[in-house]
């Protein structure tokens, strides 16, 4: 009730808290010259793929009406909006899986309407999205993003379930169609006989999973053991955009005999054709729709509205985790006010709308990550030879930290005043180096006492502060870069619809990993007397909650999952489900905690992704010592690069590990002393 009786209260603190940086935000992008750069093709390339995909997807869906031209243009026109003047420059907005599912439904339903028909469905779609911003705006000016803490990991994961699913079933309709007739083609034409249609049924499939492998193989390059480190990053990087042109470029090497349309490639009006200009006009039309469909447009506007509340929400909390110690206020409610401006300029110019996105929001902050690691290393390993106190170890790597800090904020304290920045830069500083200092003093995150010595590689890795480039150029230039893909449509066009669905797959199966609700499924289908070795890094719940409440926990995310997705198969009222997982917050708060114990509750659903780096595997050979498993650390660890270590400290998901010591490490330590002498006195 404070909320409803205070509009505006959010929106002003939020305009007031980034005005304070705007100029900065621009100054400093601009200062760090080209290192901004790789930062921003590496986000280019992860907005534009999947927007050139749900472009594909939607002109399937919608016969053509939509296409990549719209996508694309959609996410390039929000891009620059929200770049220059959004609240949080780290979020990345585009062309999302949900607005394709929308507007499918809503051209579903203008399409079997007489008095509506294909030729007004822009028009009604915009009356929607305009009905969708008055509510955006009501929700952002009586501060609706309060109850964003209410977005718990539950709904999170199980709408990134959602989409995942959505992509794996995309894939394997698109897979599908190409050994079919495309709608609306004469099926009479040499093109579509048997014998073609099955080739090309099967170079899709060749193409598909031959873009899935390689991408899923590139994704994860650094990991690997050949090429150098500059090499490795670069393919990790940027592996995926380049497994496209491979395949596309593959599509080519094909004998001469075959037709020009196998294998079938993108279909999309070029952006100069009659057919997408006319959208630019679409807003003359609005009050040719029917004053009943104008009213009716309420129904799914509350739908949308309540979704990209939720979507945009969650991806900008995502880009500014805590963990990324991001040194500018937060913005929530002004960007949900800019989401409905967005939302109505989308409408009015019969373009689907772009909301916050996954996971190239976190994937944006996460590529202006700034390490501090080699130097505070050294530092700490210096301290230690010296035979310093603790006190010393860390009053050393604070010197260095804040050496480094200071440097890389430079230009934020001359512009800012500098008593006031002296004090925010000492208590950011102070909090960013909170885990590491109870590290160094050996105190556990109650304030128990760790046994063991501190270990620079161990704990400066576990525990290591991280600062963002904050700042607009990157977000700025990859929309720029975005629109000028429309310029390059005749050479987009020429990529085939199955390396497109071979997307699909991939963005499916990528974002599985740090999924807790998917690791949980896994779980239940591991044998009992296995279910236990802990051997890889894995989530805290394994080892704090009983296997049964995780079963009854997971199995009733199954079943809801299972809900919402029989929800989407319904012809009109698959529209709805959004509102399942609002419902889900309702259940979460107030039926959750009567069935299971709150410490469970709190593992299980927790709002950060707490990790256990397992036990090292170990030759049984040899002695197990706990100074060898140091020594290997600091041999394996010695040489890694910051992006390597962002890669292993960050899910798919984009969201920052946790890490902590096991519970069991003292029983699994001794364990493993155990097998050494059982197999050494061959028992």
């Amino acid at each position: 009730m404070d909320q409803i009786r205070s509009p505006f209260k959010g929106i002003m603190a939020d305009v007031k808290g980034r005005a304070v940086c705007y100029k900065q935000d621009w100054i400093g992008g601009f200062h760090s010259g080209f290192r901004i750069l790789a930062p921003t093709a590496y986000i280019f390339f992860a907005s534009a793929l999947p927007v050139i995909a749900f472009g594909e997807q939607l002109s399937k869906d919608t016969d053509g009406v939509l296409s990549t031209v719209e996508t694309l243009a959609s996410t390039a026109i929000c891009g620059l909006v929200h770049s220059i003047i959004g609240g949080q420059p780290m979020l990345i907005v585009g062309v999302a899986e949900p607005t394709v599912i929308m507007y499918t439904y809503l051209y579903n339903f203008a399409k079997g309407r007489d008095d509506l028909g294909a030729h007004l469905f822009l028009a009604w779609s915009g009356w929607v999205c305009i009905w969708t911003a008055c509510m955006l705006f009501l929700l952002a000016l009586f501060n609706a993003s309060e109850i964003i803490s209410r977005f718990t990991r539950i709904a999170g994961e199980l709408f990134g379930m959602l989409i995942t699913v959505l992509f794996i079933q995309e894939a394997v309709k698109g897979v599908v169609s190409e050994f079919n007739v495309p709608k609306g083609k004469d099926s009479g034409l040499p093109l579509y006989k048997f014998e073609w249609l099955y080739v090309n049924g099967l170079l899709g499939i060749i193409f598909s999973l031959g873009l899935l492998y390689t991408a899923l193989k590139s994704r994860r390059a650094r990991a690997w053991r050949y090429g150098t480190g500059w090499f490795r990053s670069f393919i990790a990087d940027y592996g995926v955009p380049l497994m496209v042109i491979v395949w596309t470029a593959m599509s080519y090497a094909i004998p001469s005999k075959v037709p020009s349309g196998v294998p079938r490639r993108l279909f999309s009006p070029l952006p100069w054709d009659s057919r997408s200009l006319h959208h630019w006009t679409v807003a003359k039309d609005l009050f040719s729709v029917p004053p009943l469909y104008i009213v009716g447009a309420l129904v799914p506007a509350v739908m949308i509205a309540g979704l990209y509340f939720f979507d945009h929400s969650v991806a900008s909390q995502m880009a500014q985790q805590k963990e990324y110690n991001l040194k500018n206020p937060t913005a929530y409610h002004y960007d949900v006010f800019i989401l409905g401006f967005m939302v109505l300029i989308c409408g009015l110019l019969g373009i689907p709308p772009s909301n916050g996105v996954l996971p190239q929001s976190p994937m944006h902050t996460k590529s202006l990550a700034v390490l501090k690691r080699q130097k505070l290393v050294q530092s700490a390993k210096e301290s230690i030879r010296q035979q310093a106190s603790n006190l010393e170890i860390y009053g050393r790597m604070r010197e260095v930290f804040v050496e480094l800090d200071l440097g890389h904020t430079l230009i934020s304290i001359w512009l800012i005043n500098l008593t006031r920045s002296h004090l925010l830069q000492e208590n950011s500083i102070t909090e960013a180096l909170k885990d590491l200092k109870d590290a160094v003093f050996r105190n556990g995150r109650d304030g128990e006492v760790s046994k063991g010595p501190f270990v620079p590689e161990k704990h400066i890795d576990a525990h290591l502060p991280v600062r963002v480039n904050e700042q607009r150029v990157t977000n700025l230039f990859q929309s720029i870069l975005v629109g000028a893909c429309l310029g390059a449509m005749p050479i987009i066009k020429k990529i085939p619809t199955s390396v497109l669905w071979g997307y699909f797959a991939y963005m499916a199966i990528d974002s599985l990993h740090g999924n807790q609700f998917w690791e949980r499924l896994l779980l239940m289908f591991i044998t009992p007397s296995r279910r236990y070795v802990l051997e890889g890094d894995h989530a805290s719940f394994v080892e704090s909650v009983p296997f049964k409440q995780i079963v009854a926990f997971t199995i009733f995310q199954l079943v809801y999952l299972l809900l919402c997705f029989s929800l989407t198969w319904i012809p009109v009222a698959g529209i709805l489900f959004p509102l399942l997982f609002f419902i889900l917050i309702g259940i979460r708060q107030h039926f959750f905690p009567k069935f299971f114990h709150p410490n469970y509750l709190w593992e299980l659903d927790a709002a950060e992704y707490e990790e256990i780096a397992g036990t090292p595997k170990r030759h049984l050979g040899f002695p197990f010592q706990e100074s060898d498993s140091q020594t290997c650390s600091r041999c394996s660890n010695e040489d890694l690069s910051n992006a390597e270590i962002l890669d292993d400290i960050t899910t798919s998901r984009g969201e920052l590990k946790l890490r902590t010591l096991s519970l069991n490490r003292e029983r699994n330590l001794q364990v493993r002393k155990l097998l050494f002498l059982c197999f050494n006195v061959d028992c």
